[in-house]
């Protein structure tokens, strides 16, 4: 759930859009480009999953957050085994939508234990280009999905 600060912002954002488009329709002007973005939708490679892969919207591309499942559909018991299986998941992720991890600029890592930081970072640091990391947040979680160990949020810049 977000805090009051995020939600706070997102209902100014989606209050300021709803005045421009207000504005627009009464002054006889085209609608603002945020408001003719059309959305796109990556469906995701789990069965039955109640959410999407990614969604583009505009030049924004909003990743669902990838735990370590493996091809089996199954969690493996090590740290380490479900934090490269969430990067690679993030990766097809990311290449559904055709994209690749030089276009992530925002992470939130959420770990089940933060004794794991460390860890993660490791594997973590190896899939972006030296000097280009994303910002990044990372919070102790309780439950994540499935029992996951850690899971990975991004946000990407959609090419042209």
């Amino acid at each position: 759930m977000p805090d009051d600060t995020a939600l706070r912002t997102a209902l100014r954002c989606a209050t300021t859009l709803s005045c421009l488009g207000l504005l627009a329709a009464t002054c006889g002007c085209s609608a603002p480009a945020a408001l003719q973005t059309r959305t796109q939708y990556f469906p995701s490679n789990v069965p039955n999953a109640p959410f999407s892969a990614a969604v583009r919207v505009g030049d924004i591309v909003y990743l669902s957050g990838q735990i370590g499942v493996g091809a089996d559909g199954k969690l493996p018991p090590q740290f380490t085994e479900q934090a490269q299986l969430t990067m690679s998941n993030v990766a097809s992720a990311l290449k559904q939508a055709g994209l690749t991890f030089d276009d992530v600029f925002k992470c939130t890592v959420m770990l089940a234990d933060m004794s794991h930081w460390e860890d993660f970072n490791r594997i973590y640091v190896g899939y972006f280009k030296a000097g280009q990391l994303p910002a990044r947040s990372a919070v102790g979680a309780n439950g994540l999905a499935r029992g996951a160990q850690v899971e990975l949020e991004c946000l990407a810049r959609a090419r042209p």
